[in-house]
């Protein structure tokens, strides 16, 4: 019996590449392809002896609680609340026989490592959060009987991971957080996106990859894409307006097939118009084998000199850092939310905002498209530090690369993506610590993150590429980006509760930022004060609603002098949970422009009164 159970537990030598030859595309439905969600309600049980693997919880949990899956564990139960560790799943479900199909179950995101067996047998894991990954289950499910899907999460915080934490027996901590990180928000824990199992035939649509063009007023629209199983044969493209489809004939040869469609009178997708087109795919001549379905925006981002381009003319960057963070739900997908956060959005006039600090969930991405909204898109690498051993320094430069990769992948075909982030506020040594930063902190850094930004340039050269510095990060490391980005919190964290200063002080760093980063464009990524919602006071002071809409405007005034400055983000869009510290009331982050339930303070409307009319794609960017 102790033989059989190292067997299924096990993992095979191919399992750790087994995603990567699953397909990772979005799951759209189409003619021949079937999606079920196993989304619900499931058992759950805490592993705090880590004695579950051993124990055999992999073929069944004998007791547990119930847990809606998507959602994290932490805000439902009083003895998770701030639990880092392993945690059980497990639900059971049917399905139809189902010959000659491919049988696959897609994980939207589960932080931070998952592990998963179905009917007892082992599939593999995945680690890192955020990013979905999949498994051929094609010889596993059960038709027309009970399946039992179990998976272990685990979401310990140690020092090599993305992000990472920070080493309490070498730094000197001058602030102690509960749990201990070194970023600003919570570790939410859990299966936060659905949980899917997906039909697709035998031979399928593997892999898209759309680039789009201009060409006078016609638009181009390249598409290439791959076939599972080296499949050669005849298949065909075709791009729908609702009115009078495109199409295009394309012979694929070992499993790659690629076709450019030219699009007279292009309708350009915009925030002011952002129009998708209908794009299929159909393998097969007379006798369809399969047909992938998705939409897709025509539209261009450049940066030219001191300018960021949509479509050829000024854009400004008007929105927020914000989080996916909600009462009870934690960072689970909670499409109520979404559509209302966005609704906020346009209310506020916002064109755009970042995924701060990791990869959103698609379908936040898929609205975002229709909405209009310009997205940047960051990895979770925030606050890395460089006066880590240099072997922790690789692990995370490693991991990040293939987070990059698969980020990539999973976003690249959304028109409303304009850049991707590599990293925000890295720095030489952690926040709060009383050590000094190596001196080669610096020059470890450079290594770090230069052949990061190559990695991104060779998988997609449309898009401009940044990181998010801060107040004393290296100038150094932002000579990669092509929108050098800063986050600062002058009359917050640094010349607290002068604002008459704070401007003065803010102007000029800006000045000294801007000569030293010359010709490049400025994106003010950051800067705010935390707020309690109902607060007042006259003359304004510090954590009420006034002082922070004078923040908010000083800042916006100081933004206006710069014309190299193409956007501003106010951070944050709304308060959010973050560990507990004597830096963080309630254990949480009020610099919203709204509350967490998404009631708008003074700064809401001081915002939506300073960007009334501001048209985002037109020659002058100041009008």
């Amino acid at each position: 019996m102790k033989d059989d159970t190292l067997l299924k537990n096990e993992i095979p030598a191919e399992a750790a590449v087994l995603a990567s030859r699953t397909t990772l595309l979005y799951p759209h439905e189409s003619a021949t392809r079937r999606t079920h969600d196993l989304s619900g309600l499931w058992k759950f049980k805490l592993d705090k002896l880590d004695e579950g693997e051993a124990a055999g919880w992999w073929d069944g949990l004998n007791d547990g609680r119930f847990i809606p899956v998507p959602c994290s564990w932490n805000d439902l139960f009083d003895d998770a609340k701030s639990y880092c560790g392993a945690a059980w799943y497990e639900t059971e479900f049917r399905i139809e026989a189902d010959a000659g199909r491919q049988l696959i179950l897609r994980f939207g995101s589960a932080v931070y490592r998952a592990k998963a067996w179905l009917n007892a047998q082992l599939l593999g894991e995945h680690v890192g959060g955020h990013l979905p990954f999949a498994f051929d289950v094609t010889g596993i499910i059960r038709a027309d009987a009970p399946n039992r899907l179990v998976v272990m999460v685990e979401n310990k915080l140690v020092v090599d991971r993305v992000p990472g934490i920070p080493d309490r027996k070498k730094y000197r901590l001058h602030t102690i957080h509960y749990p201990q990180t070194t970023y600003d928000f919570f570790p939410y824990s859990g299966l936060h996106r659905p949980v899917l199992l997906c039909a697709l035939p035998a031979t399928h649509v593997h892999d898209v990859t759309v680039v789009t063009t201009r060409s006078g007023a016609d638009g181009v629209v390249d598409v290439s894409f791959t076939v599972s199983g080296g499949w050669t044969g005849l298949a065909r493209l075709s791009l729908d307006d609702g009115k009078a489809p495109l199409s295009a004939d394309v012979a694929v040869r070992d499993g790659q097939g690629r076709a450019t469609i030219s699009v007279p009178a292009a309708r350009l997708w915009s925030p002011d118009s952002p129009f998708l087109y209908g794009l299929a795919i159909t393998l097969g001549g007379d006798r369809v084998i399969d047909e992938y379905r998705m939409k897709i925006g025509i539209r261009t981002v450049e940066v030219r000199g001191t300018e960021l381009l949509l479509n050829g003319k000024p854009v400004f960057l008007k929105g927020f850092g914000k989080h996916e963070d909600f009462v009870l739900h934690g960072r689970g997908l909670d499409l109520v939310v979404l559509v209302r956060d966005f609704e906020l959005l346009k209310w506020v006039g916002a064109n755009s905002f970042r995924t701060s600090h990791y990869p959103y969930a698609e379908e936040a991405l898929m609205l975002a498209d229709q909405y209009g909204l310009l997205v940047i898109d960051e990895t979770p690498a925030v606050s890395h530090v460089f006066s880590d051993p240099p072997d922790i320094i690789e692990r995370r430069r490693k991991h990040l690369q293939g987070v990059l990769t698969d980020l990539i992948a999973r976003d690249h075909n959304h028109a409303c993506v304009i850049m991707w982030s590599v990293a925000n506020e890295p720095l030489p040594k952690p926040f709060h610590t009383l050590d000094d930063a190596p001196a080669d902190s610096v020059e470890k850094g450079i290594a770090f993150f230069r052949p990061l930004f190559e990695h991104v340039r060779v998988l997609d050269s449309s898009r401009p590429v940044i990181m998010v510095s801060v107040h004393g990060g290296p100038n150094e490391w932002l000579d990669f980006s092509d929108v050098v980005c800063t986050n600062s919190y002058n009359a917050w964290y640094a010349v607290s509760g002068n604002l008459e200063e704070a401007e003065t002080v803010l102007e000029q760093e800006l000045t000294a930022f801007r000569d030293r980063h010359s010709g490049k464009p400025i994106f003010l990524t950051e800067f705010g004060a935390d707020a309690n919602a109902g607060g007042h006071s006259q003359p304004p002071e510090m954590w009420s609603e006034d002082y922070q809409g004078e923040l908010v405007a000083m800042y916006l005034r100081v933004a206006d002098k710069f014309p190299e400055i193409i956007g501003t983000h106010p951070w944050a869009f709304a308060d959010f949970k973050t560990s507990e510290s004597i830096m963080r009331v309630s254990g949480l982050n009020f610099k919203g422009a709204f509350t967490r339930d998404r009631r708008p303070k003074i700064v809401a409307r001081v915002l939506r009164e300073s960007w009334a009319g501001f048209r985002i794609a037109v020659p002058d960017k100041r009008c």
